[in-house]
């Protein structure tokens, strides 16, 4: 199939150390993981070529030029926090100034780009607040607005999203009932003529957005709230027939292909 558009999705990695006792004797071990796997799965032999930047890989990789980001037809934000993209190394190390990567990624947006924030602890506000998206220029050009606080909607039994707008295009032939999933991040829908929710978590559970879409000048945005794979979206929603449909639907929406 010819790839028609071309997406970066920029985080979803983690490296985690951790410190093994044995009776007197103690050892480190180091371990690498990826979240992205079931959303790489899901659109390797589709219409999207997705390249896939770690998040320390991001922090000196990611474009620092609007023709950089040029180069992509959309953006996927996923559990990455503004600091990565903020402290660039020549900064961070060197002292020395660097293009502001977030007000670029608001430019391209508003020039025409397409920007998807998928939840997580690094995503909207995240865990204790750290990740910091809220008051910047990503923030704006989003179809919600993040909280000022730690936004985690830890839900262990878990939740059946509730469909808001099933004619929109983004939901078009993907089945009303969903597998649960187990959390998202907090966030406030835009007031505006441009936003749309077309899924929230049930009544019962707050009611808050779970995806949202938008636009922000010539651009479009969308924010899903919950995770792309575990631990707040299930081996069994990632399974679902319906994940490949409904994220191959948001980067259609959000590249103008529908």
């Amino acid at each position: 199939m010819v790839k028609l558009k071309k997406v970066l999705l920029v985080g979803e990695t983690w490296i985690s150390s951790a410190t093994h006792a044995k009776g007197f004797d103690q050892f480190a071990t180091v371990t690498a993981h990826s979240g992205a796997d079931p959303l790489l799965a899901a659109l390797a032999d589709g219409q999207f070529e997705v390249e896939h930047m770690p998040a320390h890989v991001s922090a000196a990789a990611f474009p620092q030029s609007l023709e950089g980001l040029g180069a992509y037809d959309a953006l996927i934000l996923s559990d990455v926090g503004s600091n990565t993209l903020l402290l660039h190394p020549d900064v961070w190390l060197h002292g020395r100034p660097v293009a502001n990567r977030l007000k670029l990624i608001a430019q391209w947006v508003e020039s025409g780009g397409a920007l998807v924030m998928a939840g997580g602890y690094f995503s909207f506000q995240g865990i204790d607040g750290k990740a910091r998206w809220h008051k910047t220029a990503v923030e704006t050009v989003l179809p919600v607005d993040c909280l000022p606080y730690d936004d985690r909607l830890e839900i262990p039994e878990g939740f059946q999203a509730e469909i808001v707008a099933p004619d929109h295009p983004i939901l078009r032939g993907v089945p009303v009932l969903w597998p649960p999933l187990l959390g998202a991040n907090e966030v406030v829908a835009r007031p505006s003529p441009d936003v749309e929710v077309l899924a929230r978590l049930p009544a019962v559970q707050g009611g808050h957005p779970l995806l949202v879409a938008g636009a922000f000048g010539r651009g479009r945005s969308v924010a899903w709230t919950s995770d792309i794979g575990p631990h707040w979206a299930p081996r069994e929603f990632c399974d679902w027939p319906g994940y490949k449909t409904l994220w191959e639907n948001i980067l259609a929406w959000v590249t103008k292909l529908r």
